[in-house]
């Protein structure tokens, strides 16, 4: 069993501060909306940059419905790194009418 966390509770966590969040799906979905604040890691690329996850406080790991995050989130507690998976994802979040940002895709090289 994973630790999870609500959308609402994690909207309550980032009023009042600001949480290590880390959204796990491909660049152009991150680049299409994502929560305000968090870094963008895809999954395939978690294994290399798992020590971006370690730290004092849990990171929250997003995706777009918390099922590649869920899986993240297994494989990190398997390496001994606290997380905690955001229920029902960016999509769930974007239902309860929070914020969202978007960025610009990466100028593509010619």
């Amino acid at each position: 069993m994973i630790e999870q966390i609500s959308v609402s509770d994690l909207k309550a966590l980032t009023d009042s501060g600001q949480p290590r969040m880390i959204d796990v799906r491909e660049q152009w979905e991150f680049d299409g909306g994502h929560v305000p604040g968090a870094v963008w890691i895809p999954m395939s690329l978690v294994p290399l940059r798992k020590e971006e996850f370690a730290g004092d406080s849990p990171v929250y790991v997003l995706c777009r419905t918390g099922n590649r995050s869920g899986q993240v989130v297994m494989w990190l507690a398997q390496q001994g790194i606290s997380s905690i998976n955001v229920h029902g994802g960016t999509e769930a979040w974007q239902r309860q009418g929070y914020p969202i940002e978007t960025t610009q895709p990466a100028e593509r090289i010619r």
